[in-house]
């Protein structure tokens, strides 16, 4: 089941540089960071209410994070919905015809089991589906 908006992923060149306009100028408090060596990302956790906001530093040039940012710029890289089961909603989406990126769990930030739909099969949004044991889907 999806039980809401998790999170909203937001590439960034630097969080040294790009945290103070959310931290002073919007006052959301920082979560924390992280580094995710598996997708060579450093991570912060912003609190903004319900949903939470992941900036997204990439640790390396060949990072995926480093690709979408030279090809697109800094921004929303993805939208992130709170899941219970996540092997059934993958299953679920594959059998209605979703192309995933992600064909069984991979580990995320937090802890989070995350998975990844192809932006074409969802209206060219990349949407992650994350479920962190314990919380009910809730990141």
């Amino acid at each position: 089941m999806i039980k809401k908006i998790d999170h909203i992923g937001i590439a960034v060149k630097s969080l040294e540089n790009t945290l103070p306009f959310y931290m002073d100028v919007l006052g959301l408090p920082l979560l924390g960071i992280e580094v995710v060596d598996t997708q060579k990302v450093k991570v912060a956790f912003l609190n903004a209410g319900e949903t939470k906001l992941e900036l997204l530093e990439p640790t390396s040039e060949d990072s995926p994070i480093a690709g979408f940012i030279a090809k697109r710029g800094e921004g929303i890289h993805h939208v992130a919905l709170g899941v219970t089961s996540i092997e059934e909603r993958i299953a679920n989406m594959r059998e209605q015809g979703i192309r995933m990126i992600d064909d069984q769990p991979r580990l995320g930030a937090g802890g989070a089991q995350i998975a990844f739909m192809h932006p074409k099969s969802a209206a060219g949004v990349l949407v992650e589906l994350c479920e962190k044991k314990g919380d009910e889907g809730v990141k």
